[in-house]
């Protein structure tokens, strides 16, 4: 089950040594915590899994590859305030581990968690951005702000990314990152209407690229739940003349859902 492999990775991952398998096994199990364990054991999950990487991170080798993926992964991880705390501490310095360099991408990650979790401010992102004002500082700056768990900032992301047709790739993808981070997932609800009612707009106005990217990345995936199926499946239904690349990926995101959903059920049982 999902659970059973989540506490699978936790136990094994510390002595991987493979920095590819690390990374890839980290990002499957924040997928098994936020969309594969059944809705009802996801909270606990969560706060399990960010206090795994958290144990992981302060037992790795200083300086190792291993130490910053567990520091990375659990800042994403985060969902509680006492974990979100803790990412705040070592932003700033009150936390230390030895051998961790809190350098100016790191130090985006971990802000990036703090916005996600209300723990930081636009004020605060705006701060960030004056002291990094480069174009990746402005990719992490816009995924911040879209991360901001309020619906102010969901739609002003939504607006930014739906009504401005001028946003380079790599803001756009950063954009959509922030707005579907999964500590503020009962927001994306409001957004399934409006997901589908800019299929066809946005297909036929935006470069293949965007399209994809904004077809992909705002599908709001982390729900995982019948609605967003049930909706996915409408729209597929509604819509036999869409054209077929525009169908493609829609039918990729409904694949991704309804394997959510076997897996959530399997993990219920």
């Amino acid at each position: 089950s999902a659970s059973d492999y989540v506490d699978l990775v936790l136990v094994n991952i510390g002595s991987e040594t493979e920095s590819t398998t690390v990374r890839t096994t980290l990002a499957q199990l924040q997928l098994a915590a936020n969309s594969y364990v059944a809705p009802a054991k996801r909270k606990a999950t969560r706060e399990r899994v960010g206090n795994g990487l958290w144990a992981l991170a302060e037992q790795a080798e200083p300086a190792s590859d291993n130490q910053l993926q567990f520091v990375t992964a659990f800042a994403t991880a985060a969902s509680t305030a006492t974990q979100w705390e803790q990412v705040r501490w070592l932003r700033d310095g009150e936390t230390v581990l030895e051998g961790l360099e809190i350098d100016t991408d790191l130090s985006w990650q971990l802000l990036v968690s703090l916005a996600a979790g209300g723990f930081a401010t636009a004020a605060n992102i705006e701060d960030a951005l004056a002291q990094d004002n480069t174009s990746k500082g402005g990719e992490l700056a816009a995924q911040a702000k879209a991360a901001l768990p309020d619906v102010e900032a969901k739609l002003a992301a939504w607006a930014f990314l739906i009504e401005r047709a001028d946003q380079p790739n790599t803001i756009v993808r950063s954009t959509a990152l922030g707005f579907t981070h999964p500590a503020s997932v009962e927001l994306l609800g409001e957004f399934v209407d409006p997901y589908f009612d800019m299929l066809l707009p946005i297909w036929k106005e935006r470069s293949y690229q965007i399209a994809q990217y904004l077809i992909t990345g705002l599908y709001p995936a982390p729900l995982a739940n019948a609605e967003l199926r049930d909706a996915t499946r409408g729209w597929l239904d509604d819509n036999p003349a869409a054209p077929a690349a525009l169908r493609r990926l829609v039918n990729e995101n409904l694949a991704g859902v309804e394997r959510a959903i076997a897996v959530q059920e399997r993990d219920a049982a």
